[in-house]
């Protein structure tokens, strides 16, 4: 009967996930549209390491950025810390800061919270009289994602959950705040739960639009001698909605029941259809000298990548593309008792995001499991 229950669940969803992939179809004429491209941007260093591949099996922190559903997969404790330098080969001085922990809620349930915040530097001001940089001062844009992420492990094979997102964007003059919601489920089966599958639905809320005195400026009207303040009318922008379907097997060599170490192969795949850009298909290969070591690499793929043109080539849209790498070590700070299974870890992440221009982008993390 739970079998039943599992292949029923499991079916519902990759009809979902088939249909809401026709209707979020990419559609490079709705390039730009969007607004919060931040949202789209893996924050996280381990699991960007692969490019995304493997979001099917995602677990911890990282999860609420990736398949919230793998948030419920935490022991007790989780806490992840990570920092981006974004385009670095341009020098962009673009810092990605992120923050997170999960804690579990009794045996099924984790409760997650992160936030992450976009270092741009400063900009200098300008104005219409002076149009050249220098004089008039500068400014620091802000970007801010703040998620608060439920997940439950409804089974042994079967998890999901929630994020809520508040969304805000400041320069100077003119901010905005916005609300969206993501959802995601796992499945696990497999003789020695070696298969995986996951569906994420990202970035789903009601439009946005800016608020602030920027929108307003200083005229006259014809025949009048005094000036009237003019506020003008911001247009609203949508969010960009993002589908990924996922899929992992593990190869796991010399796993036994008193192993204490063991080899792991991982081959994963995801499919993200992006409702304003182009879809991606995305392979990765992980290596696991578990529980110390992992090195992934991953391949993202989109139509129109290999054409000649670089950034002028219409048909290639999303900055992330190509090659990815990274590494990940786990080290015991405690030791394994029966009273306590389960170690306190710190983990050390690294990865690489090449593109096609810019010069790709660098991420490293820490993370500590209890």
């Amino acid at each position: 009967m739970k079998k039943s229950v599992r292949y029923i669940i499991m079916s519902m969803v990759v009809l979902m996930g088939l249909t809401i992939s026709n209707a979020f179809a990419g559609n490079k004429d709705r390039s730009g549209q969007a607004g919060a491209p931040e949202l789209l941007i893996n924050p996280w260093a381990a699991s960007s390491g692969w490019g995304n591949a493997g979001m099917a099996m995602v677990s911890g922190t990282e999860a609420i950025w990736g398949n919230v559903a793998g948030t419920a997969n935490i022991r007790k404790f989780d806490i992840n810390f990570s920092n981006t330098f974004w385009l670095s080969g341009l020098n962009s001085h673009i810092n990605l800061i992120s923050f997170g922990m999960m804690i579990k809620l009794g045996e099924a349930n984790a409760l997650g919270f992160s936030f992450v915040n976009f270092s741009l530097g400063e900009v200098p001001i300008t104005t219409v009289e002076h149009p050249e940089p220098g004089g008039l001062g500068t400014y620091k844009p802000s970007l801010m994602n703040i998620n608060l992420s439920f997940a439950r492990q409804f089974s042994n094979s079967i998890s999901g959950g929630l994020v809520v997102k508040i969304i805000n964007e400041r320069i100077s003059d003119m901010s905005c705040t916005g609300v969206a919601i993501d959802a995601g489920i796992q499945y696990v089966t497999g003789p020695t739960d070696n298969i995986h599958f996951g569906i994420t639905l990202k970035n789903i809320g009601p439009t946005i639009k800016f608020k602030g005195d920027g929108l307003s400026i200083k005229a006259f009207l014809q025949g009048k001698d005094n000036q009237i303040t003019v506020i003008q009318r911001a247009d609203q922008f949508e969010l960009p909605a993002q589908l990924n379907i996922a899929a992992a097997y593990d190869f796991n060599i010399g796993k036994e029941e008193d192993a204490k170490t063991y080899h792991r192969i991982t081959v994963a795949g995801d499919f993200t259809s992006n409702s304003f850009t182009n879809d991606q298909f995305i392979l990765g290969l992980e290596y696991g000298f578990e529980p110390y070591l992992k090195v992934r690499a991953g391949y993202t793929f989109e139509k129109g990548m290999f054409k000649k043109g670089g950034i002028t080539n219409t048909d290639c849209m999303n900055i992330n593309r190509g090659f990815s790498a990274g590494l990940s070590v786990d080290v015991p700070l405690t030791k394994k008792t029966e009273e306590k299974p389960n170690p306190v870890k710190l983990g050390i992440d690294y990865s690489f995001r090449d593109t096609y221009v810019f010069g790709g982008s660098h991420s490293i993390g820490l993370r500590i499991m209890f």
